[in-house]
């Protein structure tokens, strides 16, 4: 089950089997995330920081790379999370940020992993309680199996492009190259359409049906024959649209890590506009 509602994870709250983890991040605000679940988060919580864990930056290519997967692995299990545990993720951001943990969790084999449909939000609307205390958990095993695939680089990326649906999942001005408040140039990967990531939820930041899902991903120029490939600024909330597609029934598409953030610094050809732009000579 790869989405959680707030009624059953409260009717979990305290069960030795669950781990929840707090992902808030905010790009604006590098630690506004970890000042807001010291504030006040779900009871049990722990909190893994995009920066800090689901990450290892400084590193390449791009802001976000992939931590070493055995050094996440050990993180994991110094944090209290084993492969025994059924892990659930929340944010302030419609799930776009815990869809990274879901995936990297996935990634290493374990499917025991759900995004809190609504999160935070969510989970103060319904009533349900918080808390202020920091959680220490007692510290256990996570032998994680890497699945092969799952993703791709830049050059394998450039390589078929105009052969797979590329989907940016960034907000549609930067897309279209209007603004770029964190990358170098401003503009979009050629033959990627906008497919930004806050269209696979609803107002209240629930995501959509299976069928709603299906249908945007099938408009987007998904289908079942042709591979897919996601990208954002740094590889996080491209894994949302990776989630969605799960949720829709459709083959998941790869991750590009390094993403906007890796292809515009190392100066490879730009789309601007709304249209996706022709294969590169």
């Amino acid at each position: 089950m790869s989405l959680i509602n707030v009624e059953q994870l409260a009717d979990r709250l305290g069960d030795p089997t669950v781990r929840i983890v707090d992902t808030r991040w905010y790009l604006a605000d590098l630690g506004q995330g970890r000042r807001e679940y010291d504030a006040s988060h779900i009871p049990g919580a722990l909190f893994l920081d995009v920066e800090d864990d689901l990450s290892t930056p400084g590193t390449g290519p791009g802001r976000h790379p992939l931590p070493d997967w055995s050094h996440f692995t050990d993180l994991l299990g110094a944090r209290g999370i084993g492969n025994q545990h059924q892990v659930v993720v929340y944010d302030t951001a419609d799930g776009s940020i815990a869809a990274r943990l879901w995936w990297m969790l996935r990634r290493l084999g374990h499917d025991a992993v759900s995004v809190l449909d609504g999160g935070w939000a969510a989970w103060i609307a319904s009533g349900y309680p918080t808390e202020q205390e920091k959680h220490s958990l007692p510290a256990t095993v996570f032998t994680g199996s890497l699945r092969a695939g799952g993703w791709i680089d830049r050059d394998g990326l450039r390589a078929v492009l105009g052969t797979v649906a590329l989907l940016d999942a960034r907000a549609p001005e930067r897309y279209e190259g209007i603004i770029e408040p964190v990358d170098p140039i401003a503009g979009h990967i050629p033959t990627a359409r906008g497919a930004f990531h806050g269209g696979n939820v609803t107002e209240d930041g629930h995501f959509k049906t299976a069928a709603e899902l299906r249908a945007r991903f099938i408009d987007l120029g998904v289908d079942l024959a042709t591979p897919a490939v996601t990208y954002c600024g740094s590889g996080v909330t491209s894994c949302h649209n990776i989630l969605a597609m799960h949720l829709a029934g459709l083959p998941e598409p790869l991750l590009y890590p390094g993403s906007w953030s890796d292809w515009s610094t190392e100066r490879y050809p730009v789309a601007t506009g709304p249209e996706p732009g022709e294969v590169p000579t």
